[in-house]
């Protein structure tokens, strides 16, 4: 990572560094036991099949459980995070996938490669600013046609949070929570067509609903 990123990539990326391994044991699936979650990555890779044999790059990849359940599910598909220790993590989880360190915000990839993209929890440390340059870069690398599926805490206002300790490390990070309204009209502005919205609420232990939307390059 270039030591000339925008802060908040520099905070992003150190801060996961210092909980990867907690997070990690904390978190070995998102998906996991949540029948509506998993139905909606298993449409999203029903959709990215139409578009094979284009690769589908899960950015904000983590421990890579997402990347790997994906690759289950017959996708061609590879893992990008901001954080060289989860990268480190992911690979030594799934050392048949590939994974590598990189931001949403600039992604490291020729024009018009992917045929899809899953950010699941990832966008909701990129700034409000930083947003549509995000969303150019999703339209920038997807073939026309490629899918994208988002999903993100959710709440009735927009708000932001800062931590600065969890899982007794120190830590410098921003939460931006967000409408599904919101997001969806950074979408539309960045040429990405909305195909589906979703909402669930809160399951056990969790405390804000999430949203899913799934969205398409049209050209």
């Amino acid at each position: 990572m270039s030591t000339d990123s925008p802060d908040f990539i520099q905070a992003t990326r150190s801060s996961y560094d210092a909980i990867a391994q907690d997070y990690s044991e904390r978190f070995p699936d998102v998906l996991g036991g949540r029948p509506l979650d998993l139905a909606l990555v298993g449409a999203f890779a029903e959709l990215a099949r139409t578009v094979a044999p284009a690769p589908v790059a899960d950015l904000g990849s983590g421990p890579g459980h997402v990347t790997a359940g994906l690759h289950a599910l017959g996708l061609p598909v590879f893992g990008v995070d901001v954080s060289p220790r989860m990268v480190e993590l992911a690979r030594r989880a799934h050392p048949d996938l590939r994974f590598h360190v990189g931001s949403l915000t600039s992604l490291d990839l020729p024009d018009g490669t992917l045929g899809g993209i899953t950010a699941l929890y990832s966008i909701i440390h990129v700034p409000d600013e930083h947003l549509p340059a995000a969303f150019a870069e999703f339209h920038r690398v997807l073939v026309p046609g490629g899918h994208v599926l988002l999903a993100f805490q959710s709440g009735d206002e927009d708000e932001r949070l800062h931590m600065t300790e969890r899982f007794g490390h120190e830590i410098s990070l921003d939460y931006y929570w967000r409408t599904p309204e919101t997001v969806a009209d950074h979408l539309t502005k960045a040429g990405l067509r909305l195909h589906a919205r979703v909402m669930r609420e809160p399951y056990e232990e969790e405390k804000r609903p999430r949203a899913f939307l799934l969205a398409r390059k049209v050209t």
